[in-house]
């Protein structure tokens, strides 16, 4: 079970398929690396992260509960880890401090979760339809236009002097018309 479990009796439950999923119990920490993502909480909660997610999405019985994952995917985010492989090479009990558990799952049992929550695509293009259904019927006031994109279009003659704009692909500030797609 590794040197840093220290929940191996609910780990031994899981293992076994006696245990639903193991509560969350945040222990007294002094310096918790990253802590600071628990300030996005509220915000993430009030998106709706862990709104309907039951309703769309199930796991088998396991130790790492369904909003557990949700949650670490959000953190992760936060945190700025690049992807699930990166994950790796960060350190598995602090991870697991943020989110009330010993450590966080390896790459591998994320991967495998992550699969069995995306097997049918229909489920989570459900849960976002939803979200995106509540947010609009929440401020639709925002719902008219939306923006999508500015693309740069440069201006190669010398009639007029239009303003300067920051071309990415070129990295420098050229003479063009930003152009904005609406939907």
């Amino acid at each position: 079970m590794g040197v840093g479990t220290t929940r191996s009796l609910e780990r031994m439950l899981a293992a076994l398929g006696q245990l639903q999923a193991a509560p969350i119990e945040f222990a007294p920490a002094v310096e918790v690396p990253l802590g600071g993502v628990w300030c996005a909480l509220p915000a993430l909660l009030g998106c709706g992260l862990l709104r309907r997610t039951r309703e769309n999405f199930e796991l088998p019985p396991g130790f790492y509960s369904l909003e557990t994952i949700f949650l670490l995917l959000a953190f992760l985010a936060l945190a700025r880890v690049r992807s699930l492989e990166a994950l790796r090479y960060q350190p598995p009990g602090e991870w697991g401090k943020l989110l009330g558990l010993d450590r966080v799952p390896e790459v591998k049992t994320l991967r495998a979760k992550l699969a069995l929550l995306c097997a049918d695509p229909e489920r989570p293009r459900a849960w976002s339809s939803t979200l995106a259904e509540e947010w609009m019927a929440a401020d639709p006031e925002t719902a008219g236009t939306l923006y999508i994109d500015g693309h740069v279009r440069l201006y190669h003659g010398t009639l007029t002097k239009l303003p300067r704009r920051y071309v990415s692909r070129q990295r420098l500030c050229l003479r063009g018309t930003t152009e904005y797609q609406n939907s």
